[in-house]
């Protein structure tokens, strides 16, 4: 469902009410389960749910904080009950960011000579380290033009047709994977940017294969392998995010570090930045 600021009245659908109750549902509580966990009697959460009672700012942000509801839409949430958003949303390069993309800086280059990341919650890829950079390049200098939008966006560079697909051997394993994996969080994020990316890709895909992973409950990590230019390249992803984030867009970025899953992988990356040095 999409919901616009516009929208987002007291007491009408989208007011406080209907949210509270869509992301009680969408972390399958009950309301006694988000009373106890809360602190708030059930018969509160009832009344407030209802909207025969209104809740006061404080208990906005005790709930949300509970629901692990994304600084965005709580954001919403506030706008909603009546009250102005508290979050900010600070551009990358604004100096109040500066500590925020030092440390994303420094975790990209640490992770030389492996390739990293940093996302936002629709998978825009908003800084790279050189490692990934070399990996896009051999797929093509026109790889993000032929897969369109308007940012380098990791999705369509996966589902697009003209995007990854074709270069990776395992695509009926991983596929369906990294496919659920947007999902999840476009749902549990609330991420209606990504909702809006897979309903454009979905046409696109193969649902005989998008619903089928074959084996993938038998391995701990399910290694994302390639063939490009005769070399054969086998990696897989560990996620990481900021705990503390007190800022939208520090709260939604991603930190995508990507590993060797095996020796000949491994020596590629080395053997590629001893190359540079």
């Amino acid at each position: 469902m999409s919901v616009s600021i516009q929208d987002l009245r007291p007491g009408g659908e989208a007011g406080f009410p209907f949210l509270l109750r869509e992301w009680r549902l969408k972390r399958r509580l009950s309301q006694l389960d988000l009373a106890l966990s809360s602190g708030v009697s059930q018969r509160h959460v009832s009344f407030l749910e209802s909207g025969r009672a209104n809740p006061s700012r404080n208990m906005i942000l005790q709930l949300s904080e509970t629901l692990d509801v994304p600084l965005r839409d709580r954001n919403a949430w506030l706008t909603a009950a009546g009250f102005a958003p508290i979050f900010r949303t600070r551009a990358l390069d604004d100096p109040q960011m500066g500590q925020v993309m030092n440390a994303v800086r420094m975790m990209l280059s640490a992770h030389e000579p492996f390739p990293a990341i940093a996302l936002d919650r629709a998978w825009n890829i908003r800084l790279s380290n050189r490692p990934f950079d070399r990996l896009d390049a051999m797929l093509g200098e026109d790889i993000w033009t032929r897969v369109g939008g308007a940012q380098r966006n990791l999705m369509r560079l996966f589902f697009h047709p003209l995007g990854i697909r074709p270069f990776v051997t395992n695509w009926p394993a991983v596929g369906p994977l990294i496919w659920r994996r947007a999902q999840r969080e476009a749902e549990s994020l609330g991420g209606l940017e990504m909702k809006a990316v897979l309903d454009e890709l979905a046409p696109l895909q193969d649902p005989g294969v998008l619903w089928s992973a074959p084996d993938t409950a038998l391995v701990p990590v399910m290694p994302f392998a390639m063939a490009i230019n005769g070399m054969n390249i086998s990696m897989f992803a560990v996620v990481a995010t900021f705990g503390t984030a007190q800022d939208v867009t520090a709260d939604e970025l991603r930190i995508e570090t990507l590993f060797p899953a095996d020796a000949d992988t491994e020596a590629m990356f080395r053997g590629a930045a001893s190359a540079d040095k």
